[in-house]
């Protein structure tokens, strides 16, 4: 289920168990897709973006990529790792290699990448991977927290960790933003 409140181009939704007594606790995001006509600032990749293997996990869990950028993985562990993801957003397989050793991906098309190790099952990561800058990461509320929407029209689209696709799409929504003085 979900809460939507829009005034002078923010956006606030809450994410809502629909079984009683249980909680979300995994990962979500939502972003805004512009529609033909909307501007918005570009999405650029800003510095370095790095999924660290340390103890058997991938840190951090999510990660969230303007598309075109190059994510490094370095292996801060003491023993071998192969890091691939075979899903809609970037299909790679990074091959066995070292303690101390990086290897990096360059995601260039939107999508969601689940990253696994094959060493390792227990190892998993989600680059969510967008061309838009009008995103944000639930936080310990399950709440999304979106402010400084350009006025135009979107798609609303949420990820929800473990959430089927079809459950996914039906939640996307169209919303119009218009400028208030």
């Amino acid at each position: 289920q979900l809460a939507s409140s829009a005034a002078s181009a923010e956006l606030r939704l809450r994410v809502v168990s629909s079984r009683p007594g249980k909680s979300r606790a995994v990962p979500a995001v939502m972003w805004l897709e512009p529609l033909p006509g909307t501007i918005v600032p570009p999405f650029a990749p800003q510095g370095r973006y790095t999924l660290l293997q340390r103890n058997r996990t991938f840190t951090p869990h999510l990660q969230v990529v303007p598309v075109g950028s190059v994510v490094q993985f370095p292996n801060d562990d003491p023993f071998f790792h192969n890091v691939f993801s075979l899903f809609d957003g970037k299909r790679f397989d990074l091959g066995l290699y070292e303690a101390g050793s990086s290897k990096s991906v360059t995601f260039s098309r939107e999508g969601v990448s689940y990253i696994f190790c094959n060493i390792h099952p227990e190892m998993s990561a989600v680059i969510l991977t967008l061309s838009t800058p009008l995103y944000a990461i639930a936080d310990a509320s399950d709440a999304f927290d979106l402010r400084n929407i350009p006025p135009g029209d979107y798609e609303l689209r949420i990820w929800i960790e473990g959430a089927p696709h079809a459950l996914l799409a039906g939640v996307a929504r169209a919303l119009a933003f218009a400028h208030v003085e």
